[in-house]
């Protein structure tokens, strides 16, 4: 009987211990969560001493849905990025890197990045991007340098 009990009580331990350790593993792997902008908002971080205000998309090019495109396009986002102790300053931010075309998803800025994620609503074959101006949000990620 005493067998069995230890028996059972080393499964509970594994049991306990493994799942303490695929806790772990997930929380370090975890993205930030996104930061939703509309048109002309301005939000302060909580987790970090910035602001960032979305002032508009400069550029939308994306292939509409329901439309035959050569290539996918692209939208391009023109943010402003403050700090207490610095000038804002503008970022241009894409919805994919194209080098050649001047196209980045991330800048970096006092020691932090900032990535567009996603650029909404997305054109339809009907309208395009007509009508879209001041309906625009965009889902962005700020990461300190350094940190995962």
């Amino acid at each position: 009987m005493t067998r069995y009990k230890t028996l059972i009580f080393s499964l509970v331990i594994f049991t306990l211990a493994s799942c303490i350790s695929k806790k772990d593993t997930k929380s370090d792997t975890t993205d930030p969560d996104p930061i939703y902008l509309t048109e002309g908002q301005t939000k302060s971080l909580k987790e970090f001493p910035i602001a960032i205000k979305f002032n508009s998309i400069s550029e939308d090019s994306r292939c509409p849905e329901g439309a035959n495109c050569i290539w996918a396009g692209v939208a391009v986002a023109a943010i402003e990025i403050m700090e207490k102790s610095t000038k804002p300053v503008q970022l241009n931010l894409a919805t994919m890197d194209m080098q050649e075309r001047g196209y980045q998803k991330s800048a970096n800025f006092n020691g932090y990045t900032i990535s567009l994620q996603n650029v909404l609503p997305y054109p339809n074959a009907e309208h395009g991007t007509q009508g879209l101006k001041g309906q625009y949000k965009i889902a962005i990620f700020v990461q300190k340098l350094g940190s995962n």
